[in-house]
């Protein structure tokens, strides 16, 4: 989706407030970031939010290679018993991860299996906005994280995306994290820095939508400025713009490479920055033709950023503070189409890794011919996770954040 069209939609989708978009897009660069310490102090964990836009196919992602059910539903997509990466006597990773594979076996990856919600519905905006919002029974106007935001004191620096436009995850009532987008060649290319400028001014006469909008201008306009900072600071320059690569797809995700933004949230860590929460994301899973070597490219791309990540976060005490947690909107189909690819479907995946995580397969596996329409039945809501997220990650009362959810997994963590 495009800056504008990207704009449009926040703002008529009604999920950020006018004074919650205005006060978190503001143009933050790294230099904000840096500028103060954690204040958590040393025992204060980091969340990095890891969203894969398109409905990545959690069936071939954790593929259950050991149930005659899954290759008659997809006999051309499906991968066998001697391709995957195995977990368990019936169930593998798929080939492109193994690196994640790697971590699973050091106990240091948990997949929780058949996460989803009730009712689940297919659109990809609609799915999406229950994810960020955790709010499937009605829609939301806030992100979990921007409520969880508005408890911890509201600074935009403790949450902060590396998207190119603010989710409205990180929206909350009185506030909202702080977009940092990575990429600036698109922008530069595209309008004037005058044209920017003008739509990034604000007016006394204009309504709340027109300045909540001229807001994200002027935080869209600290681009390049940002990635001058980061390459000033890195080692090497940090470009995480592939010119061959196509801009994200309509159905969301960053411009840059998981990698590049993993890069980044990793700078912020080891300078202890105050940022509690990252957001980070890939596009590019919505894979109705062609799956298998398309989806294979993505969790390879989805499997170097991550392993590498967890490897560099793994030598410092900061980094061993960090947890990812990675989802998608929906997982497909459990029966293949005619193209070779997979259908908007219902329940998939979360991989958790990181501090105190403690690896293993969590949930039970939904049955593949005990079927929804065609569709997996969840075994576990979301919000069991998130509020196990927030609990053991953030140090927040989960009953304020998700409406009083009873949920919670304590089996993913370890004491500390």
């Amino acid at each position: 989706m495009d800056i504008l069209t990207r704009r449009k939609f926040l703002i008529a989708s009604g999920v950020v407030g006018a004074g919650a978009l205005a006060a978190g897009a503001a143009a933050y660069t790294l230099t904000d970031l840096l500028a103060t310490g954690n204040e958590q102090g040393p025992g204060g964990r980091t969340l990095v939010l890891v969203t894969l836009y398109g409905g990545n196919d959690g069936l071939n992602t954790v593929v259950p290679y050991a149930d005659p059910a899954y290759h008659d539903a997809r006999p051309e997509i499906a991968y066998s018993a001697e391709e995957v990466k195995r977990l368990d006597d019936s169930v593998g990773l798929n080939p492109a991860m193994g690196g994640l594979h790697g971590l699973f076996g050091q106990g240091r990856l948990a997949i929780v299996r058949g996460v989803g919600y009730p009712k689940p519905d297919r659109s990809h905006f609609r799915s999406m906005d229950i994810w960020q919002t955790a709010s499937p029974d009605r829609p939301g106007n806030t992100g979990w994280i921007g409520r969880w935001l508005d408890g911890a004191g509201g600074d935009p620096r403790l949450a902060v995306s590396f998207e190119s436009a603010l989710p409205p995850l990180l929206a909350g009532v009185h506030g909202a994290g702080a977009s940092v987008p990575v990429a600036g060649r698109a922008m530069r290319g595209g309008l004037p820095d005058r044209t920017l400028a003008a739509f990034a001014a604000d007016s006394p006469d204009e309504s709340p939508a027109q300045a909540r909008a001229a807001a994200c201008f002027a935080d869209l306009r600290s681009v390049d400025q940002m990635i001058a900072q980061v390459r000033d600071a890195a080692e090497e320059p940090v470009d995480g713009t592939d010119p061959e690569r196509p801009a994200a797809t309509s159905t969301g995700g960053a411009r840059t490479s998981l990698e590049a933004q993993l890069d980044l949230v990793a700078q912020c860590v080891e300078a202890r920055v105050a940022t509690r929460v990252f957001s980070v994301s890939l596009g590019g899973f919505d894979s109705h033709a062609d799956e298998k070597q398309l989806q294979a490219v993505l969790l390879g791309q989805v499997d170097r950023a991550l392993s590498g990540f967890a490897a560099r976060m793994s030598r410092t005490e900061a980094g061993r503070e960090v947890v990812v947690a990675v989802y998608s909107e929906f997982g497909r189909r459990v029966r293949a189409n005619a193209s070779e690819g997979t259908d908007h479907g219902t329940a998939s995946n979360v991989f958790l890794l990181g501090a105190g995580v403690r690896g293993g397969l969590y949930g039970e596996q939904p049955s593949l011919t005990d079927l929804d329409d065609g569709d997996l039945k969840f075994t576990v809501d979301f919000r069991d996770v998130y509020a196990t997220l927030l609990d053991r990650v953030l140090g927040a009362d989960p009953g304020q954040v998700l409406a009083d959810w009873p949920g919670r997994r304590d089996d993913l963590f370890d004491r500390v």
